[in-house]
């Protein structure tokens, strides 16, 4: 599974992009219910090696990821132009406890997560982007080769 250091090695202005974009603010990961319908949750997105995502230990978005572990993952859009351009990737998220993997997401956030957060490691499995160029939108796609 393709992490987000592989990602940057396949694919670098993909992954600087996406990186600049992911922590321009909020952003929204997509996960299963269930039921099988789709749930959104705000969130704020760690970079590393990784990408991880601190949670509360009750937060549903965890929960669906333990039953069904595909995501997506959206940057916030500036406005209803593109702003900025667009970027979503998509995989796998999973539960780790590993005190390296954690030290590490601690290391590069952007704030301080509490010691009762939980934390979810997450693949790169698909890439898109979009950017706007004189009003026109420029997509791209990146799909993992593993």
């Amino acid at each position: 599974m393709t992490s987000w250091k592989k990602f940057t090695n396949q694919a670098p202005q993909f992954a600087e992009f996406g990186k600049a974009r992911l922590q321009s603010g909020v952003a929204y990961i997509g996960t299963l219910r269930a039921d099988g319908s789709p749930r959104v949750h705000p969130c704020t997105p760690i970079i590393g090696e990784q990408l991880f995502l601190f949670m509360e230990p009750t937060s549903p978005k965890g929960k669906d990821l333990l039953r069904d572990p595909r995501y997506t993952l959206h940057c916030s859009v500036e406005d209803s132009s593109g702003g900025n351009g667009e970027f979503y990737v998509r995989g796998h998220g999973k539960l780790t406890s590993d005190p390296i993997l954690r030290e590490q997401a601690v290391r590069v956030s952007s704030y301080a997560p509490a010691d009762r957060y939980i934390l979810y490691m997450f693949t790169i499995e698909f890439a898109f982007m979009n950017i706007y160029v004189d009003g026109k939108s420029n997509t791209q796609r990146w799909q993992s080769q593993e």
